[in-house]
């Protein structure tokens, strides 16, 4: 809300806050009520509601960001896998805990969606909830409303890259595409010069315990998938290495390249993310009370500049969440699956956001996504048909299980989770 209140020459409007958790959205209100006041902002509305189609109808944007189960299957998302072998650094968006997620959170979405289907059928959403691909995919495949997934992983790995090569990030150009969280920069270049011959001696370095720049040190996963496949991917290296089949399998490979925090620690997500959730919720208080200052830059988040863009036809190029698919029905990405989701460049005007073609990937690196979106397809599935049978289905084709269990052990373990969970998976058979 403060990227979007600091929009130049906003005109104002509504802005309407939903959510079930009561205490909060009273929060929340008095957080934005204040932040009005403090831009001197008289131009804007704002109404709150636990009842989100008393809202809905005359939406323009939609900005989707839920959490389903609160707390409630934290502990089960990380812990049952962990005992079947099965090791998780963040477990939000693949893997056991990233399905479990999708199981629970998909059936919502898609009522969230149905309801701005009758209510607001032109609105744009944007959606910020994780499992980012899931929810796309189930959108794309159910819904007729206009959907793009927001990460910001583009945006702050492109700017890590050039701190790491020493160049301004203003001068770099680049190329990337994928999936979200395995999205590849296949090209990277300050002043027309390639700038990977710099970037993977580095790498080099760091990998054999030697950086050449103390600054560079860790973020090893992504460090050695450049060096071995060519380019490096969009996710931090805890979150990244879930992706893959081939760091978190044995206990050596997580020591030689997993790190504290988000570089890969076990269990990170799920340790800390109780005490993140309180912090957060302490500061909203704090920002009521005036214990803490509401002023804030504008962040790189792409919400506000989508809207920018849309209100003043100011375009602006953005990396999102999409089918893959043109207005022809042919892939943006030729050799991914045309029915999956993907993270392309798109180009987003006042004719909304429209997704650009970067073409192929090289083979190796649409290959990783693709063994994704299999997994993806199923658990996409397996929600929107509530089925038990597609979602342990899911996890066969899932590469951080696979690598660490058998069918016969991803089927016990896929009925303890639902087993565990039940009360927050409704009509799942």
């Amino acid at each position: 809300m403060n990227d979007i209140l600091r929009i130049p020459g906003d005109t104002g409007g509504v802005i309407g806050l939903v959510d079930i958790d009561h205490a909060r959205l009273l929060t929340m209100r008095r957080v934005i009520e204040k932040l009005l006041v403090h831009l001197g902002k008289d131009n804007w509305k704002v109404v709150a509601s636990a009842d989100r189609r008393k809202l809905l109808k005359g939406t323009d944007y939609l900005i989707n960001c839920i959490e389903v189960s609160g707390l409630s299957c934290v502990r089960f998302d990380n812990d049952i896998p962990a005992r079947y072998g099965v090791d998780q650094c963040i477990g939000d968006t693949i893997g056991p805990g990233g399905l479990f997620k999708a199981l629970r959170t998909i059936p919502v979405w898609l009522d969230i969606l149905k309801d701005a289907g009758e209510l607001c059928p032109g609105a744009l959403v944007l959606n910020y909830t994780n499992p980012m691909n899931m929810l796309c995919l189930a959108a794309g495949r159910t819904s007729s409303m206009r959907v793009v997934g927001l990460c910001h992983s583009v945006q702050g790995t492109s700017r890590l890259l050039a701190q790491r090569a020493g160049v301004p990030y203003e001068q770099t150009t680049w190329e990337c595409a994928g999936i979200n969280h395995l999205a590849w920069f296949t090209r990277f270049e300050h002043d027309g010069h390639d700038l990977y011959p710099l970037l993977k001696k580095k790498a080099h370095a760091d990998l054999a315990g030697k950086p050449p720049d103390p600054g560079d040190a860790g973020d090893l996963v992504r460090k050695d998938m450049m060096v071995h496949f060519g380019a490096f991917i969009t996710e931090s290296s805890g979150h990244l290495s879930e992706y893959l089949p081939y760091y978190r399998k044995r206990g050596d490979l997580r020591d030689r390249y997993c790190r504290p925090g988000y570089e890969g620690e076990s269990g990170f997500y799920a340790n800390n993310w109780p005490t993140w959730r309180e912090r957060a919720d302490e500061r909203r208080r704090a920002m009521v009370e005036g214990r803490e200052s509401l002023e804030s830059l504008r962040s790189y988040e792409y919400a506000s500049w989508i809207i920018e863009a849309c209100e003043n036809d100011a375009p602006f190029r953005i990396h999102g969440n999409v089918m893959n698919r043109d207005e022809y029905g042919g892939p943006l990405i030729g050799n991914l699956p045309a029915d999956g989701c993907v993270e392309v460049a798109c180009m987003v005007d006042r004719n909304g956001v429209n997704a650009t073609r970067p073409g192929r990937l090289p083979p190796q690196m649409a290959a990783l996504c693709a063994s994704n979106m299999r997994m993806f397809d199923l658990g996409a599935e397996a929600a929107i048909h509530r089925s038990k049978e597609l979602a342990i289905q899911a996890l066969y084709l899932d590469p951080l299980t696979a690598a660490a269990c058998s069918p016969a052990e991803i089927k016990k373990m896929t009925e303890e989770l639902f087993a565990a969970e039940a009360d927050y998976l409704p009509g799942y058979r």
